[in-house]
């Protein structure tokens, strides 16, 4: 009886668990938004096409960061 309620407390927790992961995944299918200046990513192109542009926005991004001088702090 009591390995009953383990097993039923374990496929309950198992269930919950999954309606919580596709909550959060299901909105993970919309299209990335792009940097200003970028394009944006397609959400219809292939996995690999997806991967190389954001892995381009992200390089592009840190070029642009590392362009921008420094502001020199206030001296006291």
């Amino acid at each position: 009886m009591r390995g009953i309620f383990s097993i039923v407390g374990l496929l309950v927790t198992l269930a919950i668990i999954g309606l919580l992961v596709k909550k959060q995944l299901g909105g993970t299918q919309a299209a990335v938004p792009a940097a200003p200046g970028l394009p944006a990513i397609s959400a219809d192109a292939p996995p690999q096409v997806r991967s190389q542009q954001s892995q381009q926005q992200v390089k592009q991004a840190v070029e642009g960061a590392l362009q921008q001088a420094r502001p020199m702090p206030e001296e006291k």
